[in-house]
């Protein structure tokens, strides 16, 4: 007697179809076609994860470029000063204070010129 997989089989293309709805035309119905826009998509997810570490990273430093020029200071040697002031602000906490708080950022970037 052999080992029928339809339960199975029907369980594994049912998933595939449920990741695919939604996609235009036989993306979504055809489970051949699905299965293959499906993984291509899971694939751009798990890139568009790492991608937004990477985007997040170069708008904080967008940030505080643009904050520290307002006070006089190109953002590499704003880094620097604090770094030889001692002052250990990463870019996600340096940017929030450029953008909600600039007179606190202004006192940074006045420890920075003077460590410089």
């Amino acid at each position: 007697m052999r080992i029928k997989r339809t339960v199975n089989a029907l369980k594994k293309r049912r998933k595939i179809l449920r990741l695919a709805k939604g996609y235009r035309g036989y993306k979504s119905k055809n489970y051949r076609i699905a299965r293959e826009a499906v993984m291509k998509s899971l694939n751009y997810a798990f890139k568009g994860r790492k991608l937004r570490k990477r985007d997040m990273r170069s708008l904080w430093i967008a940030r505080i470029n643009a904050a520290a020029r307002l006070n006089g200071l190109s953002y590499s040697k704003l880094m620097h000063g604090l770094k030889t002031a001692g002052i250990n602000l990463n870019r996600k906490v340096l940017a929030d204070i450029a953008v909600n708080d600039a007179q606190a950022f202004s006192a940074l970037v006045e420890k920075a010129k003077q460590a410089l």
